[in-house]
């Protein structure tokens, strides 16, 4: 049996993989569950993710990755070697070809770490390439023409942002403030006004029922579970998409703030591009309620969401060889 080329969206709370053909295979929280005294992996992906906050004092479920790149590099090679081998079968004995997006920010130091375990962990080539470029592939956009195109992909763990000309970034900037900025938020918010304690999973079900970015028609609302930090006891709240959007309306102006720069350091050709072709959002965070209008309303450029936004950096990375064969 022939492998197919794969590619790797390698994020900060999820890992997706594409294979060649078959489109986008897999896709799990991109956790590791582990036993501390013998280190070892007990569960990876959704069954670890079941095990957080739930977990005996000798097991740890974590999330391998930071903003997108390794703060594990032991954890994260098994991982990604556990999702290889579930992509393209155990029996498989043929290597695949692995492409991987890192966030723009990346330094050189953290690819080749993603580089290094990706080949530890099964692959017989590993190419590394910056996610908005993968993002714009996985879009459907041409990058290879002359021509100024704006991505915004909003992670988990980074927000990237990149003009793309020529195969290449003109201009780009990473931030850190993403999507689990905003589930920090709820928490912080949660505990600081209703002395209430909750879990991350619950953070992030919380943000994606009634959060948002942009003054919605009608508010939302949702009930709250957790411990009260005062008595110690079951505790339930009712929360609302007004409160989290005065709540969220910081990390938003951080995002906003970086689109800016980008764009006040763009070249005035590329600049007239993206005025005609507007942004394109990308990523988890992407989805958060009211960000593409937000954005839009802000810069006075058209915003769009693409189709796939969950998907775009996976399929990039499986069609990055490809393309690359196309300009030869």
């Amino acid at each position: 049996m022939a492998v197919s080329d794969i590619g790797i969206d390698l994020g900060t709370s999820s890992v997706l993989v594409y294979v060649r053909g078959k489109g986008v295979v897999l896709k799990e929280p991109s956790v590791v569950a582990y036993d501390n005294d013998t280190n070892e992996i007990l569960a990876v992906g959704e069954d670890a993710r079941n095990m957080i906050g739930r977990t005996p004092g000798n097991i740890s479920a974590v999330h391998p990755l930071r903003r997108g790149v390794i703060s594990d590099y032991t954890i994260t090679e098994k991982m990604l070697r556990h999702f290889i081998q579930k992509a393209i079968g155990r029996r498989t004995l043929k290597r695949p070809k692995v492409c991987i997006g890192v966030p723009g920010g990346a330094t050189q130091v953290e690819k080749n770490a993603v580089w290094q375990a990706a080949l530890e962990a099964g692959a017989r080539d590993v190419t590394v390439i910056d996610e908005p470029i993968a993002a714009a592939l996985g879009s459907g956009i041409d990058i290879s023409r002359a021509c100024g195109n704006m991505i915004v992909d909003i992670g988990a763990g980074s927000t990237d942002i990149a003009v793309i000309s020529l195969s290449d970034t003109v201009v780009g900037k990473s931030i850190s403030t993403a999507g689990d900025s905003f589930d920090e938020a709820v928490l912080g918010f949660l505990q600081k006004e209703h002395e209430l304690l909750i879990g991350s999973r619950t953070a992030e079900e919380v943000k994606i029922k009634v959060g948002g970015v942009y003054q919605r028609l009608d508010v939302v609302s949702v009930d709250v579970q957790g411990r009260d930090l005062r008595t110690g006891f079951p505790k339930t709240v009712n929360v609302t998409s007004e409160d989290l959007l005065q709540v969220f309306e910081s990390r938003a102006q951080k995002i906003l703030d970086a689109v800016h720069d980008v764009l006040e350091n763009t070249p005035p050709e590329l600049s007239a591009d993206i005025a005609t072709r507007g942004i394109l959002l990308t990523g988890g965070g992407s989805l958060l309620y009211g960000m593409d209008t937000l954005i839009e309303e802000t810069t006075g450029i058209q915003t769009i969401t693409v189709d796939d936004p969950l998907s775009a950096v996976a399929i990039g990375t499986g069609r990055y060889e490809e393309f690359m064969l196309s300009k030869e």
